[in-house]
């Protein structure tokens, strides 16, 4: 694509993405239309950079108001947007991130009903739920898929978070590894994702106790866990009183999940009691981690330059650690 075809502005202000993506990657970002659905600290994170970063047109749902909790990670609020809607007050922030990047929001969740999701996902490139339920995130995958648009979900529980995202049959470059190293050349590399209720599904058995340890899959457990709780409650877990379900909920799917018994038959309970003490709490730093490398990846998936996440990471502020499961994948 010739650069001319770009205005003025435009290759001023993307120059260095262009120098590193190439021109047709950035055309992809132009014209991309991202739905994020609720605007808490890992999306604040996300859309900061997915805006700067030159996509074509972002529509933001989330029908719930500023409260003063948010206003420590989420920084396109301030003390005054208190009680008025998140979207109405991070909009024009939002703009003046990027005047190139349409902004249109949403200011309910009446689009998450199945007739008026399919018909908004029909309008978009790519989806992205953060901070939400599991059993709502199965649904609103299936339909993604079924639409065949790429999905990511994402979000942090206190010192926990996790990126999820099904990319369908997603095709990128990829360096040649069996050219030779004076001669090298990309190859174009397809990568088959599942749906979320099929990675739930996964079973480690085949790994063997050095592929397993290397996952860390105490903390994958212990995001399991919660959602498994959250659906069973219909609430986080809220401090002490929930350990022992929690415990008994996640050393439960671990022996499910025929997890090597040499690396893990118990979810520490250290993480058990920290994640039951601070699931329903953000930590900015957290947030800002989680939101910025589930912008990366969405920026990889637009860019089709790079491989993605396959298929589910979850980082873990305790140690500052991340790993990422292939779950259910070929």
């Amino acid at each position: 694509m010739d650069p001319a075809e770009f205005t003025e502005e435009e290759q001023g202000r993307y120059d260095r993405q262009i120098r590193l993506w190439g021109i047709e990657a950035q055309q992809r970002m132009r014209n991309a239309t991202i739905l994020v659905v609720k605007l808490k600290g890992t999306a604040t994170e996300t859309i900061k950079n997915i805006v700067l970063a030159g996509i074509g047109k972002l529509i933001l749902v989330d029908a719930d108001d500023v409260e003063e909790v948010d206003l420590g990670a989420g920084f396109f609020f301030c003390d005054d947007d208190v009680g008025k809607k998140r979207v109405d007050a991070a909009k024009a922030r939002i703009e003046n991130l990027n005047p190139l990047v349409t902004v249109e929001i949403v200011p309910n969740f009446d689009v998450l009903d199945n007739q008026n999701f399919e018909s908004t996902v029909n309008g978009v490139d790519l989806v992205c739920i953060t901070d939400w339920d599991r059993d709502d995130l199965i649904r609103l995958n299936n339909i993604c898929r079924r639409l065949r648009k790429p999905f990511y979900a994402g979000g942090t529980y206190g010192l926990l978070g996790y990126i999820f995202c099904d990319l369908l049959d997603h095709k990128y470059i990829s360096p040649d590894r069996s050219s030779p190293k004076d001669a090298q050349k990309n190859v174009q590399v397809t990568a088959s994702y599942s749906p979320l209720q099929d990675a739930l599904r996964h079973r480690w058995s085949a790994l063997s106790k050095r592929q397993t340890k290397e996952l860390k899959p105490a903390s994958v457990f212990a995001i399991l866990s919660l959602w498994q709780f959250q659906s069973a409650r219909n609430r986080l877990p809220l401090g002490t009183q929930d350990i022992e379900e929690l415990q008994q909920t996640a050393d439960a799917l671990v022996s499910g999940a025929d997890v090597n018994r040499q690396v893990l038959t118990t979810v520490p309970r250290s993480l058990i009691e920290s994640v039951a003490m601070t699931a329903p709490h953000e930590f900015s730093p957290v947030c800002a981690i989680v939101g910025g490398l589930l912008a990366q990846d969405i920026l990889k998936t637009l860019a089709a330059r790079e491989p993605p996440i396959a298929n589910f990471l979850t980082f873990d502020g305790n140690t500052g650690g991340a790993s990422v499961c292939r779950l259910s994948m070929p």
